[in-house]
């Protein structure tokens, strides 16, 4: 298997899928598209890792991203408050040219997250910096909960309000004080406890899953039937923008998801099973 070669590889937009397995994505996609696929070994386990190991230079790419942890406001990934507690040094914008965020633009509070087509309008609304960058990214939050079927979810918003307040904060005189401090210290400890823990991710799976579907069917089949659910979404709207673009297209996702894997649900960083590290790479005809 190759690894993902994502900016080495020869394309003009990449349309990027969070949170996408190969084996789920290789067994729909033909509804909407045709391309040559590949299994490829991401870089990273979560969006944080990936982006962290992907763009290490300086790249002219127009990003529109949904994603929050890639995002336009110069906070380093390592100071990011709850939801990503890393080492990682390391600011979208120190890296790429154009940072989009569409995760607040196009932000839907019903949803919980960017729906697809708010993404592609903002693609739209923006053709002057996409004509002028060497190569456009569209990252596409879905498959990555909340399932869009079950109405608003919870754990992204979270990730979302929290930056949007860091952003504030950073804004205003002072430095948060003592109890900021303290914060920052225990965060990572709490956080670390919730991973190594299986029964804490999955009751952060549940928060996103119907309790009678949790009943009839289990976690794992309730959640792997919204997530395709959820991959479907995204592919239908997809494979409408594809028909505009002209150039080279190619469909990729930045890490998987796990649904009990080796004990491990959901993703999280520097947690290199097949799951989590297996991504598609279709080269769209």
């Amino acid at each position: 298997m190759k690894d993902q070669h994502f900016l080495e590889s020869d394309w003009d937009y990449c349309l990027l899928l969070d949170a996408c397995r190969y084996d789920v994505f290789s067994e729909v996609y033909d509804d909407y598209l045709d391309g040559t696929l590949e299994k490829r070994w991401s870089t990273g386990s979560s969006t944080p890792e990936w982006a962290y190991r992907t763009f290490t230079g300086d790249h002219d790419i127009a990003y529109f991203s949904g994603n929050p942890f890639i995002n336009d406001l110069g906070i380093p990934l390592n100071e990011l408050k709850w939801g990503a507690s890393c080492e990682y040094e390391w600011t979208a914008s120190n890296h790429i040219s154009d940072v989009f965020d569409v995760w607040k633009t196009g932000w839907d509070d019903g949803l919980g997250t960017v729906p697809p087509e708010n993404l592609a309008e903002a693609f739209r609304e923006n053709q002057e910096v996409v004509d002028g960058a060497d190569r456009t990214v569209l990252h596409y939050m879905q498959p990555h909960a909340p399932y869009l079927s079950r109405g608003k979810g919870g754990k992204l918003e979270q990730i979302q309000k929290g930056i949007r307040k860091q952003e504030e904060a950073a804004n205003e005189d002072g430095d948060g004080g003592t109890l900021s401090s303290l914060g920052d210290s225990i965060r990572p400890k709490v956080e670390s406890r919730l991973e190594d823990s299986e029964l804490a991710q999955k009751a952060g799976l549940w928060l996103e899953l119907d309790p009678t579907d949790l009943v009839k069917n289990g976690t794992r089949e309730a959640a792997l039937a919204l997530y395709e659910e959820n991959l479907r979404i995204a592919l239908e709207s997809v494979a409408d923008l594809v028909e505009r673009l002209d150039g080279r297209v190619i469909v990729t996702a930045d890490h998987g998801e796990a649904f009990g894997e080796e004990g491990v649900w959901e993703h999280h960083i520097e947690t290199h099973i097949p799951p989590l590290m297996e991504v598609p790479w279709l080269e769209v005809e």
